[in-house]
C-alpha cells in the first residue's frame, strides 16, 4: 500500500492562502483528504498555517501540484510518499 501526503506550510496566510486555494481547486480531483490547521480564532487569528493533503493520481501529477504550490513566496510544500511492504 502506498500513500502520498502533501504538506504545505503557509507563512503569510493573508497574502498566500487565496493563491494556494486557487491551485488546490484546480487540482481538486487529486485531493482525497484535506486538513487545514492554524492557531487562533476570531480577532486573534494566526498568519501561519499548515495544510495536510492525502493525494491520489499519478506521481507526475502529484509532483506538478507540489511544484505549482511551492512557487509562491512564503509557501513551502513537501510531498511525502509512504509505503508498507507486504
Amino acid at each position: 500500500m502506498k500513500k502520498s501526503i502533501l504538506l504545505i506550510l503557509i507563512g503569510n496566510r493573508k497574502d498566500s492562502a487565496v493563491k494556494v486555494q486557487q491551485i488546490l481547486t484546480g487540482w481538486g480531483c487529486l485531493i482525497k483528504t484535506r486538513l487545514g490547521i492554524h492557531d487562533g480564532v476570531l480577532d486573534d487569528c494566526s498568519d501561519q498555517g499548515i495544510l495536510i493533503l492525502e493525494l491520489v493520481g499519478s506521481d507526475e501529477q502529484k509532483d506538478e501540484m507540489t511544484r505549482k504550490v511551492s512557487v509562491f513566496p512564503g509557501v513551502t510544500a513537501k510531498l511525502v510518499n509512504l509505503e508498507v511492504e507486504k
